[in-house]
């Protein structure tokens, strides 16, 4: 039985086809596409070529079919050239040739055109390497620069204007057609942000998400059908290549060609990622970097939440019986801004991985950038949590009172004093105190100013309201035995 490359085997699934171009694009620099070519085959083998390719395509991802199902293809051979014809290449080209230059040059305060012929002894081109000094014969002398612009008499023998597929085709029948091209591509990105709005006083914000989309493919895409995949995909990396992401490409190429019916944006499972379709077709430029607004929501609650952690950063490691180990002179208390994801506080769609960037309006009306931080994938009904900076008015202080250790009895006893000062004048606030028990694993609290929540085996949080101009303390004792 005659093998069939493995491109070919994928080219008989039933896809839907459509005329515009298709892409589907992660957010890992990579994207697949979907694309027709118009075909005109005899029956047997055909050369054809095909430039609507990117700059950056990967020539083993190519799938290509008839969609109609009405010619079985079958590629006997594909090359790919991706040396597109420049100066330099044409240079390489006429060596040993003598070919005309034109130099401008200045007499008596006049700019004057001449030609000048040269042979061209050595043109510096290096395929895939650095170049070298051209090596120019004018009158029989060498010189080492170009005695001026070149003027080639033709393209040359065996050049392209961009990079292209040659490709040997068999045919059973023959034909006119729409042929439907797939392939993996570098040069895409696209990414998420958000703007979150809060009003003078209160915790009822206005949320809204952007996707923003980048083309470096060297190609530009007109009136094309877009798709955003969100999640961590796998994608194996190239050798002598960055990381970028991907995950079993027969299922990309699968999302890359299916049709959907959307609002503007509309968002759904897919695989073990989200999908994003942006239903209008557009079209995407090279170079060009597009937003699409995909997520709007109004008063949403968003409270914010006031952290004091004095000895952020020191964690259980092991028995420690060092009497500083802890300390620290952290006085600041950081700000956070707290949402659920879900349908009941106007959300409720996966959110992808992006930046968040926090306004307050000002008693006029007028918006302040108040901070930004990034979240993580964050699917439906999950809550988000992100620091926005330190509070101006809001100090916190931490000392140890008190430190006694018995290394035959096996036990450790301390004593923690935290103050918290509020300098608002009209605002009172909750201040949420995180206290890290980083000695040992087994510890009991034996004495406390004040309620707390175990958050985990190692930490206690206490919640301290304090009202403006108003200092509050907490005091606690651990006791830690082994």
């Amino acid at each position: 039985m005659k093998s069939i490359p493995v491109f070919l085997a994928l080219s008989t699934l039933a896809l839907t086809v459509a005329a515009e171009p298709a892409l589907t694009i992660y957010n890992q620099n990579f994207a697949v596409v979907r694309d027709t070519m118009p075909l005109d085959l005899k029956a047997g083998a055909n050369a054809v070529l095909y430039s609507g390719a990117t700059a950056q395509v990967e020539p083993d991802s190519v799938i290509l079919r008839d969609p109609a199902g009405q010619h079985s293809l079958q590629i006997l051979e594909q090359n790919y050239r991706n040396d597109p014809v420049s100066e330099p290449l044409l240079l390489s080209l006429f060596e040993g040739k003598t070919i005309d230059f034109q130099n401008i040059r200045t007499k008596d305060n006049t700019q004057v055109s001449e030609t000048i012929s040269g042979k061209i002894v050595r043109s510096g081109y290096v395929p895939g390497g650095e170049a070298q000094s051209p090596i120019i014969e004018v009158n029989g002398k060498l010189q080492f620069t170009l005695p001026g612009q070149p003027l080639f008499p033709d393209l040359g023998s065996d050049t392209i204007l961009k990079p292209a597929f040659n490709w040997l085709l068999q045919s059973d029948t023959p034909g006119a057609f729409d042929a439907e091209v797939g392939y993996v591509t570098g040069g895409f990105d696209w990414s998420a942000s958000y703007n979150l709005v809060s009003p003078e006083k209160g915790d009822l914000v206005d949320l809204v998400g952007w996707i923003t989309m980048n083309n470096t493919s060297g190609k530009t895409f007109e009136n094309a059908k877009i798709k955003l995949m969100a999640g961590d995909v796998n994608k194996i990396q190239p050798p002598g290549t960055y990381a970028i992401g991907g995950m079993m490409r027969m299922k990309a190429i699968n999302g890359a060609m299916a049709e959907a019916e959307a609002p503007a944006v509309s968002e759904k499972a897919f695989d073990e990622f989200h999908l994003y379709s942006i239903a209008r077709p557009t079209t995407l430029h090279d170079h060009e970097t597009k937003q699409v607004e995909f997520v709007h929501a109004e008063k949403m609650y968003a409270p914010t939440i006031y952290v004091y952690d004095g000895a952020e950063g020191y964690r259980f490691y092991g028995l420690n019986y060092n009497q500083g180990y802890g300390q620290s002179d952290n006085k600041k208390i950081i700000v956070q801004r707290e949402f659920k994801n879900a349908e009941t506080n106007q959300l409720g769609i996966a959110l992808p991985a992006g930046k968040l960037r926090f306004y307050r309006r000002d008693d006029d009306g007028q918006l302040q950038f108040v901070g930004e931080n990034t979240i993580d994938h964050t699917p439906r009904n999950e809550t988000v949590r992100v620091t926005t900076g330190n509070a101006f008015d809001l100090v916190g202080e931490r000392k140890q009172t008190n430190f006694h250790v018995d290394t035959s009895e096996k036990w450790i006893d301390e004593s923690f004093e935290i103050k918290l000062r509020n300098r608002k004048k009209t605002d009172a606030v909750e201040i949420r105190v995180v206290e890290h028990l980083y000695r040992w694993s087994n510890w009991t609290i034996t004495a406390k100013s004040d309620d707390f929540v175990k958050k985990d085996s190692q930490t206690i949080e206490f919640r301290i309201p304090v009202k403006p101009d108003e200092e509050k303390t907490v005091t606690y004792s651990v006791h830690y035995s082994w």
